[in-house]
């Protein structure tokens, strides 16, 4: 008898949600699907190449639309990093390793856990890469490291390690020029944000550590600017906007709640009486006014 009040316990209180009615979907065409849209990205990227000129035009407005809004200048958090060689060595490192792999576990973890989550994530993902890809294309813009107002240091070549070559033109790799939005902070965020939604953990919105330390990060290393991280989570935001967020775990009704709290004896009984059910119970048990009078 206890374990059947025990099973049907559990069946009420095991939450709904997409990891319960979402079907993963086939890992090889996932692959195949986020390798294409990576390998577009990079290609895209590499169009935006040999404007220099136009590149470094946009960083002067940029830089000085900075100080028309008094936002803090990069090279107060570049100050901090150059207080030691570790630490700033500390800094390179984590820009040149962290963001790809964080954002491929984050996708592994929610396609393994939480299949939902996984599908609204790449595709929210997609979009906001897909929109930076835009304006890296139509709007190139030299990184403050390369812009002589700035005099700002470029840490990666000074102290190591470095993604990018010494000179922009050199680079076979990677497109230099393509500073907005920092996908590095945007691809954080939205880490952040979509470990907070398929988490119940208490401490969840702690991942929100990750998106702050890679801003402390872009900027001092001279890699963005503020405005960069700034076009990012406008463009996450609207992109957040249209793409519809999964079904979050429902939570238990009131009255589940109190059954699950009932005295001792009404479990162990088998039979829990609601309140409704004892007046009832009193009103059987106390004699008939017609009766009383009968025996007397």
């Amino acid at each position: 008898m206890f374990a059947g009040i025990t099973t049907g316990t559990r069946r009420q209180t095991r939450p709904a949600g997409p990891e319960t009615t979402a079907s993963r979907p086939p890992l090889v065409r996932e692959l195949l699907l986020v390798t294409a849209l990576f390998l577009v990205y990079k290609f895209g990227r590499r169009l935006a190449n040999g404007h220099e000129a136009s590149a470094f035009d946009n960083a002067d407005r940029v830089w000085s639309w900075e100080r028309a809004l008094h936002l803090p200048g990069e090279g107060s958090v570049q100050h901090l990093l150059l207080h030691g060689d570790t630490l700033v060595k500390d800094a390179n490192t984590f820009y040149a390793t962290v963001h790809f792999p964080a954002t491929v576990a984050f996708l592994v973890y929610l396609y393994l856990r939480r299949p939902g989550h996984y599908l609204w994530s790449r595709r929210v993902l997609a979009g906001l890469t897909a929109a930076a890809l835009v304006l890296h294309i139509t709007v190139p813009l030299a990184p403050p490291r390369m812009l002589t107002t700035a005099g700002l240091v470029d840490t990666a070549q000074v102290y190591g390690p470095s993604v990018y070559a010494a000179t922009p033109d050199n680079d076979a790799m990677a497109n230099q020029f393509a500073a907005m939005p920092s996908l590095h902070f945007g691809w954080a965020l939205m880490v952040a944000i979509g470990m907070i939604m398929a988490t119940r953990s208490r401490w969840r919105r702690l991942w929100l550590l990750h998106p702050a330390l890679t801003l402390f990060v872009v900027v001092g290393t001279a890699n963005h600017y503020w405005l960069d991280a700034i076009v990012a989570t406008a463009l996450l935001g609207a992109v957040l906007y249209f793409v519809p967020s999964p079904k979050q775990p429902a939570r238990l009704p009131a009255a589940s709640k109190a059954g699950r709290q009932a005295p001792a004896s009404e479990q162990a009984s088998g039979a829990p009486q609601t309140p409704a059910a004892q007046p009832a119970l009193a009103s059987q048990q106390a004699p008939s006014p017609q009766l009383s009078e009968a025996v007397r």
